[in-house]
């Protein structure tokens, strides 16, 4: 008889199936804009637990007029310099990186990339599949949550993922699984409506920051953390900085002070960044910063 998904999620906390908090994690999103970047371009401080979040995984057809697939995921990320091989080369060189992919995103092919399951079941069983020949043949570690349109309720969302994520941790295909929500009343909805019936699956929370206004401030970008903290909690809810600068708290106006701040009481549980491929232009400058504030 099978085991149940409740009984799953029950014996999650027992299991040690979601990770302890991690002060030193460093996570970037990596390969959406196809500016030719690669792995071995990003600095990797030896000091840290590196995570590169290959993004991304839709599923939606490849065609040139994409359309939903109900679960059954393509690689959308510049699988030409991302390949196989590099993460096994990548991971040979730093016995600290791990990689992931992160699923969904904002947009495919110009237009909104949509969460649009044909039902539970149906969209689960694909999901597993798909993903599990992807992760296996680029010896992936984790997968990344970040549908940010929807077409289903939050309770369809949250049995969908959550028992993605069970499924693919029960059969050992994943170690570790993060969530990418914003401050956004729809996004929210799901996310929290995922959290709750699943957050015990969830391992990071990597929350948005650069979704808020550009120029928000040391103490606004606390008190929001404070405030995604308690929607999120018992989460590890990572800070994040978008490397345009074009949202949020800019890595060169506050920041790095946030983060400290943050440190000193006990609060920072990583860092991650949106992205290598805008990053590559400044020399990957802040990624190295993000690291020395984490490994020191």
């Amino acid at each position: 008889m099978a085991i149940s998904y409740l009984f799953l999620l029950l014996l999650l906390p027992i299991y040690g199936i979601a990770a302890a908090p991690n002060t030193r994690l460093f996570r970037e999103y990596i390969g959406a804009e196809f500016n030719n970047v690669k792995f071995s371009d990003v600095p990797v401080n030896s000091g840290v637990d590196f995570h590169f979040i290959l993004s991304f995984a839709i599923d939606y057809s490849t065609s040139g007029s994409p359309s939903p697939t109900n679960g059954k995921f393509n690689v959308f990320w510049d699988a030409e310099n991302l390949s196989p091989s590099a993460v096994q080369a990548i991971k040979a060189r730093y016995p600290n990186v791990k990689v992931a992919l992160s699923l969904g995103g904002d947009s495919v092919n110009g237009g909104y990339a949509y969460f649009a399951p044909a039902s539970v079941s149906s969209w689960v069983n694909n999901a597993v599949s798909s993903l599990t020949k992807i992760i296996k043949a680029y010896n992936l570690d984790g997968i990344d949550i970040d549908y940010e349109h929807f077409k289903s309720d939050p309770g369809t969302f949250a049995e969908c993922i959550g028992r993605l994520i069970l499924e693919l941790k029960k059969n050992n295909v994943i170690s570790f699984a993060s969530i990418a929500p914003f401050d956004d009343s729809e996004v929210q909805s799901h996310y929290r409506g995922l959290w709750k019936k699943y957050g015990n699956a969830v391992d990071y929370v990597n929350f948005q920051f650069y979704a808020y206004d550009k120029g928000t401030t040391v103490s606004q970008f606390v008190d929001y953390f404070e405030e995604q903290s308690s929607n999120y909690i018992g989460g590890k809810v990572l800070v994040s900085f978008i490397s345009d600068g074009s949202g949020g708290l800019a890595p060169g106006g506050g920041f790095f002070e946030a983060c400290q701040r943050l440190k000193n009481e006990g609060k920072l549980h990583g860092i991650f960044v949106w992205s290598a491929d805008d990053s590559k232009s400044n020399g990957f400058r802040y990624e190295t910063q993000s690291q020395a504030v984490l490994a020191d």
